[in-house]
């Protein structure tokens, strides 16, 4: 059920001191803003200049500008996203934002356990469509978990039931006095809809706003109940490649299911290689799992962002 922000805020109970992914931007500007006043002296910022366009210098200005007027500690860190072969740059941006994150905060404030970031109701449903549009499975369905762990610290989303609108009218509300210019910058890439994010803000969000009001809550439930089948089939995998051993043998391997196979195979190149394979990698890789049935059955095959082989009774996986 959507909230608005102040509802969100008294919701979120991070352990303090805690830091905020702070872009500039009009949502993590609402975010570090509504944080700084609830916890005054316990709020941290981290401001990530990626170099992806010629405004970045003007982001960590205004991130430098408004951390001084509210007095909150500010580290900067730069990053170059470089893409590997068959991975999007915006999954490379998106690793290398969250890598610097946990980077940044762990070396300035050991102290601090958890990360707050500043998505909305409005992002998640435009994840769920992007996810819908490439035909994912459950853990793209999924979409954004409101928290979660990662790279040894708690990440949250405090504002993912409050819809956009809602935080920008917040914002220009409570934002300190700035003079004639706001204390936010207005991402320029917004309006370019060569992004598909952005020609699903412009063009799809309106008309699902006029043809099925309330939306943002009804997709958010389907994307939560995407989220517990996903946990119970994730806690399956587990069991199952308990059994198998890591690395996997082939033989327990072809003792299940085709399901269960994918399942707990996409498990383990998740967990222990930081990588996923796609459908067609996949359901190659089962077609000749199944042909292993000779000892001198080769196999060697593109998975995510590297190879699957053969290695006796077992499957590897190694980026060449």
């Amino acid at each position: 059920m959507a909230i608005d922000l102040p509802q969100a805020l008294a919701a979120f109970s991070p352990g303090l001191p805690f830091a905020v992914a702070y872009s500039a931007g009009a949502d993590s500007t609402a975010l570090l803003i509504a944080c700084a006043r609830r916890w005054p002296g316990q709020v941290r910022a981290v401001h990530i200049h990626h170099g992806l366009q010629d405004a970045a210098d003007a982001f960590e200005s205004q991130a430098r500008t408004l951390c001084a007027l509210l007095q909150v500690p500010l580290a900067v860190r730069h990053v170059k996203a470089a893409h590997a072969p068959g991975q999007s740059p915006e999954d490379a941006a998106r690793q290398a934002r969250y890598s610097a994150l946990a980077q940044a905060v762990q070396t300035e404030w050991p102290e601090v356990q958890d990360i707050a970031l500043a998505q909305h109701a409005d992002d998640q449903v435009e994840t769920l469509l992007i996810a819908l549009s490439r035909g994912a499975g459950l853990p793209g369905l999924a979409s954004m978990p409101a928290h979660w762990q990662r790279l040894g610290l708690h990440w949250h989303r405090p504002f993912l039931a409050v819809p956009g609108a809602a935080v920008r009218q917040w914002l220009t509300t409570h934002a300190p006095d700035t003079g004639p210019q706001p204390c936010w910058i207005e991402d320029p890439t917004n309006a370019c809809e060569q992004f598909t994010r952005n020609r699903i803000r412009a063009r799809v969000m309106p008309a699902l706003a006029q043809a099925l009001p309330g939306f943002q809550d009804t997709f958010a439930r389907s994307a939560a109940h995407a989220a517990q089948a996903q946990e119970v089939l994730n806690e399956v995998a587990a069991q199952d490649l308990a059994q198998i051993g890591v690395p996997p043998r082939i033989q327990a391997l072809q003792q299940l299911s085709s399901g269960r196979q994918a399942l707990v195979l996409r498990h383990w190149l998740r967990l222990h290689h930081q990588t996923t394979p796609s459908t067609a990698q996949l359901t190659e890789l089962l077609q000749q799992i199944a042909d292993c049935t000779t000892r001198g059955h080769h196999l060697h095959l593109k998975s995510g962002l590297g190879f699957v082989r053969r290695q006796g009774a077992f499957l590897v996986w190694s980026p060449t």
